[in-house]
């Protein structure tokens, strides 16, 4: 399992998951930071087999349009605490890991539930 967290995924996720022995870059880590296209974040993804943490809508719209990136968790809850979004990935992370390494998956993580949507 390892994770691409996009520019508006907070650092404290991403050294959440390095501590729990998961491989992680973040948006900024990347040559270009956050001037990184979704393009070219989604192509990085699938060639080294990431998955893409997102807020950004436009990434679930390529993801179904286009098929990329291939594997894909958006978080659409709005403005919430990042320990509370530490908090859902702790408790889901045999969940999410269930399903990120298959070929293709989209997870978004709403306020209610987590929709998982295989193709």
């Amino acid at each position: 399992m390892k994770f691409l967290c996009d520019v508006h995924i907070s650092y404290k996720l991403v050294r959440f998951f390095r501590t729990h022995g998961i491989e992680t870059i973040h948006v900024n880590e990347l040559p270009d930071q956050w001037f990184t296209k979704d393009k070219a974040i989604s192509q990085l993804a699938d060639q080294e087999g990431y998955t893409v943490i997102t807020k950004d809508l436009d990434f679930k719209n390529t993801h179904f349009l286009k098929k990329t990136p291939a594997r894909l968790i958006r978080v659409a809850l709005g403005n919430i605490s990042n320990q509370v979004l530490m908090d859902i990935f702790e408790e889901n992370l045999p969940l999410f890991e269930s399903h990120v390494e298959d070929e293709v998956c989209f997870i978004e993580i709403l306020a209610t539930h987590i929709n998982i949507v295989k193709l």
